[in-house]
């Protein structure tokens, strides 16, 4: 309902770029005495009829235009649950039949008329998560995202999708017997092709028809904070759907387009691309990402396509350079600033996170730093190095350990989410499983558990698609379920059991993500091992005694009495072996607890001696050592490894001041 509400105030906050709750007035909205009123942004139409179930869907209910460009009109007939649009006769004198854009429901596809709908009052009983949450810091605690498509996580036997209501009963038991701690959901907005997997939207304020209701993703939502499992969605404000009933050229002009047709048509995606330097469509993106926070409790929204909105030349088509001659651009990354700095200052704990794939821009940290504002950005450079380098012969992966320690350089760069999404298992590019080298199951299985165990010991967040936790052989197909049957293969039974494993392994130890934004959090023990091909380094919590030491054997060899340097004499424990029997391997026993011995190795002097097994990654804690022990070559290799960077620094500052010749 409008009522109370200050509307001519209302109207300039839009028209100013400063209103971010416009679908309490735009759209349709109960009226005080009968029927509902409806208001639409189309500044250069000539004429508007509002058509629907309410009237026969004659053109005698007329729109009045009214101030900054918004039409309305009432509709004293018109009831909820009732199908409606809007005939607009446009500014040339086309006429055509369009969408609401702040509709709250649409009819299923293939139809496409929006219907009058209110949302009823939710009851949350979440109230002790939100708590927990105020009083966290989630850069320091564990964060792993389990990355679905609501549309093919499982199908019914008629082919059918699950809706809401149905993951809420199947999804969350998987999810927590999972141990993720997230679910990313790819767009749960209206779209009109399934093909696009969610990304080519036509309602911004709509839960996707296909899906169910609003109030059944907000009871899914609700089920998951009770179960401690944050919920964020894939948000999409840089480009829309193309169909002509929906928001392109909507009055005729470029209305939430550029006018400019090089920027306003995405070729590569064919779309079109939002005029992210217009106030009206800031008032509409920003009110988009504040409903889906606000009514839908989410804990994060993530960004999609944000190259395209930071750069000119992303796109495939002609470009033009922006007042300074280069190819930012320039509204698009005020945009994203003004969208970060909104919503931190209402929603502090919200995460924000930007899928992004260039280094040409500061993504995460602060405005005042420059940054856009996000906290965290998906590390695509890792991802793709890391997925080169398992479908790699081991014979040459000595040569090519930089593949997986080259993130460890850049690491500090940004505020990392480590991503093995969806893009990564479709479109020929096989499944996380089938690009595995080796082409028998047993050593495709074998690295399938040795990538997933680097991942959850390289600093940053974590995020897997569904369906590689358990190996699924064949690429995802948006338009069918997974291979759940698959699971009646025991490879792919004790794969699934591994990722469960491996996730509370993540959740529990404090080394993986208390420290992980920090230089300390990681230290290389060997990081240029050619000849048997293991890498070896430290994860450190914040306690000194909290740490872990990671072997991981990169090859087809098993590596019998390997010794490697630990930072403390006494004893080591392995308290992870990708290849033990429970998950897919052949050992049946642990290594035996592993005794120091004084022995130079590197800038260690303490070593330790034990099995690696082929293809597998150990992982051992400290048992009982002597913390108080200091490595005298060590301490000295740190001094000056800090006396190398304040010398760097020092100079970078003289640059900046300009006092460097």
């Amino acid at each position: 309902m409008t009522l109370g509400l200050d509307l001519p105030k209302q109207m300039e906050t839009f028209a100013q770029g400063k209103n971010f709750h416009a679908q309490d007035f735009l759209g349709a909205h109960r009226h005080e005495d009968s029927g509902y009123v409806f208001r639409v942004w189309a500044p250069n139409a000539q004429q508007i009829w509002l058509v629907g179930e309410f009237n026969d869907w004659k053109e005698d209910l007329p729109f009045q235009l009214g101030e900054h460009g918004i039409w309305s009109v009432h509709a004293k007939n018109a009831q909820a649950g009732q199908l409606y649009k809007f005939k607009i006769k446009q500014h040339d004198g086309n006429v055509v039949y369009k969408i609401d854009p702040f509709a709250l429901r649409f009819e299923k596809r293939p139809h496409d008329a929006a219907i009058i709908y209110d949302i009823p009052k939710y009851k949350w009983s979440d109230g002790l998560w939100r708590g927990r949450k105020k009083r966290s810091n989630y850069f320091e605690r564990p964060m792993n995202i389990y990355e679905l498509h609501p549309g093919s996580w499982k199908e019914h036997p008629d082919k059918t999708p699950y809706t809401i209501a149905e993951l809420t009963t199947e999804l969350i038991p998987y999810l927590k017997k999972m141990n993720y701690t997230h679910v990313e959901f790819m767009p749960l907005m209206e779209h009109p092709l399934d093909a696009s997997w969610g990304y080519q939207l036509i309602g911004y304020f709509a839960l996707c028809s296909a899906y169910g209701t609003p109030e059944e993703f907000q009871a899914f939502v609700d089920a998951c904070h009770q179960e401690n499992i944050g919920v964020i969605v894939d948000w999409v404000p840089g480009h829309f759907c193309i169909n002509g009933d929906t928001l392109p050229y909507y009055d005729g002009t470029a209305t939430f387009e550029y006018a400019d047709p090089d920027k306003a048509k995405n070729v590569g995606w064919g779309s079109q691309n939002f005029d992210l330097g217009k106030p009206e469509v800031q008032s509409f993106l920003l009110s988009s990402a504040f409903f889906w926070i606000e009514k839908f409790h989410l804990d994060g929204l993530r960004v999609d396509a944000v190259s395209n909105m930071i750069y000119l030349d992303y796109d495939q088509g002609p470009w033009k350079p922006n007042i300074f001659g280069d190819n930012r651009n320039l509204e698009g990354q005020d945009f994203l600033r003004k969208l970060n700095k909104e919503v931190k200052l209402a929603h502090p704990k919200v995460i924000l996170i930007a899928e992004e794939s260039s280094a040409g821009t500061k993504i995460t940290g602060m405005l005042e730093e420059n940054a856009l504002g996000f906290d965290y950005k998906w590390n695509m450079g890792w991802m793709n190095d890391v997925l080169e380098f398992y479908a790699m012969d081991p014979l040459y992966r000595g040569d090519h350990l930089n593949k997986l320690t080259f993130s460890w350089m850049y690491r500090l760069a940004e505020n990392y989410i480590l991503p093995l999404s969806h893009d990564e298992v479709v479109h020929g590019k096989k499944s996380l499983l089938h690009k595995m080298w080796g082409g028998d199951r047993y050593r495709q299985f074998a690295q399938l558990r040795n990538l997933l165990t680097y991942q959850m010991t390289h600093p940053g967040k974590k995020l897997l698609f569904m369906g590689g936790e358990f190996g699924q052989f064949i690429e995802w197909r948006y338009y069918e379920g997974l291979t759940w049957d698959s699971l009646d293969d025991e490879m792919n039974q004790k794969m699934l059991h591994f990722t469960a494993t491996l996730n509370e392994f993540y959740k529990e130890k404090r080394a993986l993500w208390e420290l992980e934004d920090k230089p300390e959090s990681l230290e290389a023990i060997d990081a240029d091992n050619r000849s048997e091909t293991i890498l070896s380094f430290i994860r450190h919590g914040k306690k000194k005694k909290d740490f872990v030491v990671v072997l991981m054997n990169l090859s087809t060899i098993e590596q019998k009495d390997f010794e490697i340097g630990v930072p403390y004499p006494g004893t080591y424990r392995e308290v992870l072996n990708t290849e033990m029997e429970e998950f897919g391997g052949t050992w049946t026993k642990h290594n035996p607890v592993c005794h120091t011995k004084e022995q130079q190795f590197k800038h260690y002097d303490q070593v330790i001696k034990l099995t690696v097994p082929a293809l597998g990654v150990l992982i051992l804690e400290p048992e009982k050592v002597n913390l108080r022990y200091v490595n005298k070559k060590h301490l000295a290799k740190e001094e000056t490894s800090i006396k190398k960077v304040n010398k760097r620094k020092q100079r970078q500052l003289s640059i900046r001041e300009g006092k460097d010749e």
